[in-house]
């Protein structure tokens, strides 16, 4: 019986959800499978993937077909290179010790790539915040300004429109006394 490992769609429409099982080549994609080794699910950032690595690896080693797509995935998850490395084992290239080691050592760099990610994100996150907000500033000094200067022709209008009231009632006195 020729096995593959692929993705059994779920979900609702325009929302996919994806089962990782182990299936018959001649079942159809959500029919019948042999194994459910896990999920996938696309919708969010990053892609959630949870699997059983342990029943992955067995399928992979005994000759399941993945999919490219489940090939990705399991190639992410460390299951192709965790089977790289029991081929290097059975060869008697190194030893069981030295084979987690290397996968922990892989597994560790894995980790602080995705950190460095994070990283990077939340400072650019924080630099478009603050560029946003000296911008702001920016615009609120403009318009304070602006303000300034249409406060200051208002009180000149109004202290010119005085000074001729008070010229005027000056020359009115005047005229009176005379």
């Amino acid at each position: 019986m020729a096995t593959r490992i692929r993705l059994q769609r779920g979900g609702r429409k325009s929302y996919a959800f994806y089962s990782i099982v182990v299936a018959d080549v001649r079942a159809p994609r959500d029919g019948k499978f042999t194994e459910k080794i896990g999920t996938y699910n696309p919708n969010t950032n990053p892609a959630t993937v949870d699997l059983n690595f342990e029943r992955a690896l067995y399928w992979v080693e005994v000759g399941a077909q993945p999919t490219d797509t489940v090939r990705n995935i399991l190639s992410n998850e460390g299951v192709m290179l965790m089977k790289h490395l029991r081929g290097g084992i059975k060869k008697g290239a190194f030893d069981e010790a030295a084979a987690q080691a290397k996968f922990d050592a892989w597994k560790q760099q894995k980790q602080n790539g995705f950190e460095a990610v994070k990283a990077d994100q939340a400072k650019a996150k924080k630099e478009a915040k603050d560029a946003l907000l000296a911008a702001e500033k920016k615009a609120n000094e403009a318009k304070a300004k602006a303000i300034a200067a249409k406060k200051a022709a208002a009180e000149a209008a109004q202290a010119e429109a005085n000074a001729e009231q008070n010229a005027e009632g000056e020359e009115q006195q005047a005229e009176a006394a005379e």
